[in-house]
């Protein structure tokens, strides 16, 4: 359970930390990174799209048909994409702080 909580600890940083990349790519213009960051989310959104029913995502987003639309896949991408910058911070925050 600690060590749960601990790992728990060093994503949350990781994600603090990836917003704030996030952020600091968008002030300074490179777009185009970010379209590659969001470009790694992408198996894994689709995979989320199709795996997961419609119902689901019609409930969850308020769009008939999700898996379709554009601004729902592009938002999904960029989440999946923060979050996975997020768990290669916390595995090295974690590897750093309470692996000895």
């Amino acid at each position: 359970m600690r060590v749960l909580l601990q790992f728990s600890a060093c994503f949350f940083l990781g994600l603090c930390i990836a917003g704030v990349l996030l952020i600091a790519m968008m002030f300074v213009g490179r777009f185009d990174w970010i379209e590659l960051m969001m470009l790694t989310g992408w198996p894994f959104a689709q995979l989320g799209l199709h795996l997961l029913p419609e119902p689901f995502w019609n409930s969850l987003t308020g769009v008939t048909d999700a898996a379709a639309n554009s601004s729902v896949q592009s938002f999904l991408q960029l989440c999946v994409a923060m979050a996975q910058v997020a768990l290669l911070f916390a595995l090295g925050f974690f590897r750093l702080w309470y692996r000895r």
